[in-house]
């Protein structure tokens, strides 16, 4: 309306300096489910990014919310195919982070977090506040019984009968791959076959032999080896001649002798030192009092950690099949993949071995390591191909920063456009050298690219809270007296801490 010649009009008078406004205000934007929505159609419109999951962060381009994680992808939304991730990123970019918010969002759901060897830690104080259990492995700290069969062992005397043996049966196979792989750790390289049946044969005799509720130790199998009882003699060939035993079974004595007697002894030779509590809202096992340059020690406690969690899973769906508990869900987080994968040939084998029936097994799984390029250092084509099958296995790849050229190479196995590879290269840049030493950041630092199948990659920030800050720090060690300085850091909708 223009109003009266003494009323100056709403939009001020017309003219020069007349206080006229020259453009129309904006809409107020609400934004709803569509439930919520439904009523007013045609004029409530999506946004383009996932809504189902974990509250991930804001679209990049359109500042819109996206949602996501493995599981709910894979249950509900029906956008992969097998639920797990595989995640690369330089250093210090917040992939931690990420699956630190993952891990919370997930737990509220009730799916049970198992994080199966945190190496700096960067997921213990998570754990600990969901109320979960956190184990320490390490010399001095705690060990891990490797004979053990743990829950899997107790889950089969509960259920009893032929699925009790069944299981009884999946739990003397970890146990005996569990095994080879310390053995492959010590030596460098895999075990022969025939040494394999001798140690199958072993660990029968074992089980038989020891009382119930005891679980056999590495000494005691180096007692059976020593004995030669007839059901290890049979599988040795030896037709009853003494020096052709010895020379069969000596090579596999003197490499348990060497995990007993070397590096490995102090946390593999005794009993476990605290069980995986099935029951636990959430799991960690702890390895991060192992040293960094201790490779041996490190890649065999990890894949203890994961022989043992992923047994506890299948005891808890082994008992939840018998209706003997409820059926549960779990995420199990297996970090710096690189460190293992480095430390024997044949570990890949073990680790393909050990995860790659999460599917069947109710099981989802991020695996996390840098880059690409940490599979070319395996010693064997085989061995290279089994790593960069994780990367093609997986319903998800998210990416942080990384170089250009190995952009290009992740783009032939999970497909990317040239923008994408631009725009992931460009956040794996560092801070200017204007920096002042404040609260400058890698522009890449919380920055992610989500890819799944040959679909448009979504990029995202993400944004965490204070209560997320103070409890992922993964530089803590610079921060002043040790501890995250929280009044010093980034604002509440800023980036993640590195990771």
């Amino acid at each position: 309306m223009q109003g009266s010649p003494l009323t100056a009009p709403p939009r001020g008078w017309y003219g020069p300096a007349g206080g006229q406004v020259g453009h129309v205000d904006p809409p107020a934007l609400w934004r709803a489910t569509t439930v919520q929505a439904c009523g007013l159609w045609p004029f409530a419109a999506g946004s383009g990014a996932p809504m189902t999951g974990v509250p991930l962060g804001q679209h990049l381009h359109t500042g819109a919310t996206v949602c996501g994680d493995p599981i709910s992808w894979f249950t509900r939304a029906r956008y992969i195919s097998n639920p797990s991730l595989f995640m690369l990123g330089m250093p210090g970019l917040g992939k931690s982070t990420l699956v630190n918010r993952m891990l919370i969002g997930m737990s509220a759901t009730g799916i049970t977090p198992l994080v199966l060897g945190d190496l700096k830690p960067d997921y213990a104080d998570t754990v600990r506040a969901l109320g979960g259990q956190v184990i320490s492995i390490g010399r001095g700290v705690g060990g891990i019984n490797v004979l053990d069969p743990g829950a899997m062992g107790e889950a089969a005397a509960r259920i009893g009968g032929e699925r009790g043996r069944i299981l009884a049966a999946e739990a003397h196979g970890r146990v005996l791959n569990m095994v080879a792989a310390l053995i492959t750790i010590v030596r460098g390289r895999p075990m022969d076959d025939h040494e394999q049946s001798v140690l199958s044969a072993c660990l029968h005799h074992l089980a038989e032999r020891t009382k119930p509720g005891r679980a056999p130790l590495l000494p005691d199998l180096l007692k059976v080896l020593d004995e030669g009882p007839d059901r290890v003699r049979a599988v040795t060939l030896d037709r009853g001649n003494v020096a052709r035993y010895q020379e069969a079974v000596d090579p596999l004595h003197r490499s348990l002798l060497g995990v007993l007697d070397g590096p490995l002894g102090d946390t593999f030779a005794d009993e476990t030192s605290t069980r995986i509590d099935p029951a636990s809202p959430a799991v960690c096992v702890d390895i991060s009092r192992i040293g960094e340059a201790d490779t041996q020690l490190t890649a065999a406690a990890m894949l203890a950690a994961w022989s043992d969690g992923l047994g506890t899973v299948a005891a808890a769906h082994a008992l939840a099949d018998a209706g003997l508990a409820p059926q549960r869900w779990f995420f199990t987080v297996l970090d710096e993949l690189w460190r293992p994968l480095r430390a024997a040939s044949g570990i890949v084998e073990r680790i393909d071995a050990l995860t790659r029936l999460n599917r069947s097994l109710g099981l989802g799984d991020a695996k996390i390591t840098h880059t690409l390029k940490d599979a070319e250092a395996l010693g064997s084509e085989a061995d290279r191909a089994k790593a960069r099958g994780f990367v093609e296995r997986a319903g998800m790849v998210v990416c942080a920063g990384l170089p250009r050229s190995e952009m290009r190479e992740l783009g032939e196995i999970v497909g990317m456009s040239e923008r994408e590879i631009e725009l992931v290269s460009s956040w794996s840049s560092p801070p200017g050298w204007a920096s002042t030493g404040g609260n400058e950041e890698p522009p890449g630092r919380g920055r992610f690219l989500i890819k799944v199948g040959g679909r448009p990659g979504i990029p995202i920030k993400v944004s965490i809270t204070d209560t997320e800050r103070a409890l992922h720090n993964t530089n803590t060690r610079w921060s002043e007296a040790g501890k995250p300085s929280l009044h010093k850091g980034p604002g509440p909708h800023s980036g993640p801490s590195g990771a």
